[in-house]
């Protein structure tokens, strides 16, 4: 259902927002979580323009899920060598690495972005975030699961909707080339 005069977002373009100086809508500081796929890739491109247009500055974020903790293998000759703490510190250096390369791809000279890396459950992540940070607007896209894969892995997007302390614009995943 769409409200009869309301501005709406169509396609990939900010262009139907309304002009400078003549929104109720007061948007300083938008947060953008990212998990380096092509869909948060759309979802950024939408909050820079967004950013543009209002003059705000951007958090461009993203949150390294928790690992699965070991299961101890009882009476078992083979235990394979796995370094947990090694490990969790490369994964941390290389989403920090992807994290400023994606700022420095994607976001344009002028704009003002802050670079956030954290350990968590991706949706507490970001909703404390926007809380901490007191963001005005969430930018975050939707990967289109359905059925099983939804139930299995739940939605980052969803729950981030249904929790978040400002308004969430969530932009759908790019239907697969057939």
């Amino acid at each position: 259902m769409e409200c009869k005069g309301s501005p709406r977002l169509s396609g990939q373009s900010a262009a139907h927002l309304p002009p400078r100086g003549r929104s109720m809508l007061s948007v300083k500081k938008i947060l953008c979580p990212t998990d380096f796929s092509l869909p948060s890739y759309e979802a950024l491109k939408i909050a820079v323009e967004i950013a543009q247009h209002f003059g705000a500055e951007l958090w461009v974020m993203h949150v390294i899920p928790p690992l699965p903790s070991p299961v101890p293998v009882a009476d078992s000759t083979f235990v394979p060598s796995f370094d947990l703490p090694l490990y969790q510190q490369e994964l941390t250096s290389s989403s920090e690495n992807a994290l400023k390369a994606v700022i420095a791809e994607r976001v344009p000279p002028g704009l003002t972005a802050h670079p956030v890396l954290t350990p968590g459950d991706p949706a507490q992540e970001i909703i404390l975030a926007a809380e901490e940070q007191k963001i005005d607007l969430i930018v975050i896209a939707t990967h289109g699961h359905t059925g099983w894969g939804r139930l299995l892995f739940g939605s980052v997007a969803e729950k981030v909707v249904r929790l978040a302390p400002c308004p969430v614009l969530t932009i759908k995943a790019p239907q697969a080339e057939e």
